[in-house]
């Protein structure tokens, strides 16, 4: 687009001050006026045709990509930020005037970006204006441009009467990654487009940290590695497949895939595993204080993190040039008497040289539950490793915490074991590990049901891992509690089968909730009371992380509680919670997940559904 207003070489790397841009228009179509960057000067124009201008000054050097103007009739919401040296910066975002009333929580969501930014990792705003322009018919999602971010209003507006928490999610995150893109993308860019996961990578890890601390940092992992599982890795296994860096490419348009974003992300992820925040935040610095103002490379940024922590990254670099996903197997022993625990990973890939895998894992005591290693990086960096421990008894591993790195794990045997998978989905300290072993427990038993093959002792451990979680009142993540209670979906399940029955998916996981309904019918009845009561007690719709967890884990205890309907009293009863759960619901979040419950009412429960259906 900058090429129709004159001559530029459209590269990354050409960057340039944009000393002085003036924009000329009618003042009454065109009231608003937005470039980049300070506003110098405005004012209406001496030839007394109605019609005025703007001339704003960017004093940072950028590529003609960053580059942004605005005209238009506008209305907005205003306010201002102080950064941790002083200085106001005026915030404004503009849109659809009959958008305005639903800006807040955007605002609201770029005040936390700035805030975080300076407390992560001291990045300060830098110009005296920040501006965000929303409309209806932007042809994208977001776009970075300096200063003046442009946005289609899908991530933007929100109001408690239309936006579920999942919406506000979507807007606080992508707001900040737009945001976040002001030092990792503008300040520093690419040098060419070979190198777009070096911005776009490191800007969805940090997007990814800041919602995370903002809400769930366990559940912001499990649902960013549900994404990458269920596109990225997808993309490895077909012919789509290439690195984070690819090596060419037709169009510009087929650089922008869930490689280069999520594994782009993932890469990043595993600099701050290996080199710990702390050191990951000193590579950072130097990052910024070789290169900012410059365009540069994934090797300068890799070598900035290997300079400043004094660590051998060389090995590292085959992630950026290793396409699909790498497998690491594994196997342990315990000797009872030099009591040495042996845990053996191997690793294959589509590279001949084996990859620098920072596998995190912890033990816990087999007997007592008790986590006898805390979380520990082991750097998998050859064929095949062993690594030892020294313990008092024998353990459970918890392997790949957190999802350390973009590989798949299995078991040397062929199978998992289900009682280490019960222990861990009862007892593992890490979110991440206890949801993933419970949802391979759920999956085995829902499998077996489809086969007509249900075991009695996998049902045991799905009911013994369940009560443990259910019983936990001690937690202060609801939301963690709410993933780790709930049944892997339909679309999940489908994809660990050769041919898909729907049917068959549906009434077996139908089934297997309704057993586990039942067994705990009292004890999911009382925590769902006590939820409500809190919620009551709490008063106003908020989106703080312990209101949407609360939400959360109710809508998850409200499904359980009514699958069981099976006699016309049960399908009265049940009818009858879902239609409180949506009268009384103080938002869209609630209402959506009574009316999913209400959507398949039958019998004695179908004139509710209708009800609600209207």
């Amino acid at each position: 687009g900058f090429r129709r207003i004159t001559y530029y070489p459209d590269r990354p790397d050409n960057m340039a001050v944009f000393e002085k841009i003036r924009i000329e228009a009618d003042k009454e179509n065109y009231p608003v006026l937005l470039p980049n960057g300070n506003l110098i000067e405005s004012g209406e124009t001496e030839d007394g045709n109605d019609r005025h201008y703007a001339v704003w000054s960017d004093p940072f050097p950028k590529p003609s990509y960053l580059f942004c103007t605005v005209a238009g009739s506008l209305g907005s919401i205003k306010d201002s930020y102080t950064t941790m040296s002083g200085r106001k910066v005026d915030l404004e975002i503009f849109s659809e005037k009959e958008n305005v009333g639903k800006l807040d929580y955007a605002m609201e969501s770029l005040k936390r970006s700035m805030k975080w930014d300076e407390d992560k990792f001291g990045l300060e705003y830098d110009l005296d204006l920040y501006n965000i322009v929303a409309v209806n018919d932007f042809n994208a999602g977001a776009m970075e441009n300096k200063g003046l971010n442009v946005f289609n209003t899908a991530y933007v507006l929100a109001d408690p009467v239309t936006a579920t928490d999942d919406d506000y999610d979507g807007i606080e995150r992508v707001i900040g990654h737009e945001y976040f893109h002001n030092w990792t993308g503008n300040r520093v860019t690419c040098q060419d487009w070979f190198q777009l996961t070096l911005k776009e990578g490191l800007t969805v890890f940090r997007d990814q940290e800041f919602s995370g601390d903002m809400g769930s940092n366990a559940v912001k992992r499990i649902e960013d590695v549900k994404g990458l599982r269920g596109r990225q890795f997808n993309e490895d296994t077909g012919p789509m497949s290439h690195p984070i860096r690819p090596e060419s490419y037709i169009s510009m348009d087929n650089f922008y895939t869930a490689t280069v974003y999520s594994k782009g992300a993932e890469v990043i992820r595993m600099y701050n595993t290996l080199l710990t925040p702390a050191g990951f935040r000193k590579g950072m610095d130097l990052y910024f204080e070789r290169h900012d103002g410059s365009a540069v490379t994934c090797d300068d940024f890799r070598a900035a993190m290997s300079d400043a922590n004094d660590f051998d990254l060389d090995q590292f670099a085959l992630w950026y040039s290793t396409p699909g996903t790498p497998t690491v197997t594994y196997s342990s022993d315990y000797n009872a008497d030099t009591r040495i625990f042996s845990l053996t990973l191997s690793q294959s890939s589509k590279n001949e040289s084996p990859m620098h895998i920072p596998v995190s894992i912890g033990l816990l005591d087999k007997e007592t539950g008790e986590e006898v290693v805390p979380t520990s990086v082991l750097e998998l960096k050859e064929k095949s490793q062993t690594f030892e421990f020294t313990v008092e008894g024998d353990v459970v591993p918890s392997i790949l915490r957190d999802f350390s790195a973009p590989v798949k794990v299995v078991s040397a045997s062929g199978s998992d074991d289900e009682s280490s998978l019960a222990f861990l989905a009862a007892r593992d300290t890490d979110g991440f590990n206890k949801w993933e072993a419970g949802q391979k427990l759920y999956t085995s038993l829902i499998f077996q049901t489809i086969e007509g093959k249900q075991s009695e002792q996998t049902l045991d451990y799905v009911l013994e891992a369940f009560g443990r979680t259910l019983a936990d009142k001690t937690t202060n993540d609801f939301s963690i509690q709410a993933y780790a209670l709930t049944l892997p979906g339909e679309s999940t399940l489908a994809e660990d089968m050769d041919t898909v029955d729907p049917v068959a998916i549906r009434k077996s996981r139908g089934a297997v909730k309704k057993s586990i309904a039942r067994k705990f019918q009292k004890e999911i009845q009382e925590y769902y009371d006590d939820l409500t009561s809190a919620m009551e007690n709490d008063g106003d719709f908020k989106v703080d992380a312990t209101s949407v967890g609360r939400r959360r884990l109710r809508n998850v205890l409200l499904e359980y509680l009514c699958s069981i309907r099976e006699s016309p009293e049960e399908q009265k009863s049940a009818a009858a919670m879902a239609s409180n759960h949506f009268d009384k619901a103080s938002g869209m979040t609630d209402k959506m997940a009574a009316l999913t419950v209400l959507a398949s009412m039958d019998g004695e429960g179908s004139d509710a559904r209708d009800a609600a259906l209207q």
